[in-house]
Formats: structure tokens, C-alpha cells, sequence
């Protein structure tokens, strides 16, 4: 408990607080622990059973917030298309293979 509250830079009663539910994280200190246990403020609030939540192709190909790059180079939908392509082909040369 002590290295967690460390990390968020609060005292360990105040971190014990929270998992005992005798204190309320604010917003702030939500989106830190989040962070720090690599996971989402639903998860922590028990909002969703996904630590990791699954983001569908087409929300990513779609989205204006998320940008993909490789070797500095943003991709284009046709390049996301083919590296789709790539990992579909490689998985069943496993498949074949085992």
C-alpha cells in the first residue's frame, strides 16, 4: 500500500481510504491509479469486467484521436488494410504449420 501511495504521490491512509471505501478518490487521482495499474477508471469503479477494453477495427480506422505510425510515417486506412492482411496470412501459416 505504501509503494502505491508513493507512486500517487498521497499519504498511505489516504490510499488505504480508497480501497476501504472510508474515502472517495477524486477524478484526478481516479485517472492515476488507472494509470499506474495499467487499466481504466470503469474497471476500477467496477463499471466493466474488461481491465483492458477492446477497441474494434473500424472505431480505430475511424477515429480522430488516434493516429498510427510507423518509422515516423502516419498510415493510411490502405495501409492498415494491408498490415491486416499480413497478420491474417501469418496466422494461418501457424495454423498449417502446427
Amino acid at each position: 500500500m505504501q509503494e502505491t501511495a508513493d507512486c500517487l504521490g498521497i499519504a498511505k491512509s489516504t490510499y488505504a481510504g480508497y480501497e476501504s471505501g472510508y474515502r472517495v478518490p477524486s477524478l484526478k487521482a481516479l485517472l492515476q491509479i488507472a494509470d499506474l495499474f495499467d487499466t481504466t477508471v470503469d474497471y476500477i469503479l467496477n463499471r466493466t469486467d474488461e481491465k483492458h477494453p477492446k477497441l474494434e477495427l473500424t472505431e480505430l480506422l475511424h477515429s480522430e484521436d488516434i493516429v498510427l505510425t510507423l518509422d515516423e510515417i502516419t498510415l493510411t486506412i490502405e495501409d492498415f488494410c494491408d498490415f491486416i492482411a499480413f497478420i491474417q496470412v501469418k496466422r494461418n501459416v501457424k495454423k498449417a504449420l502446427h
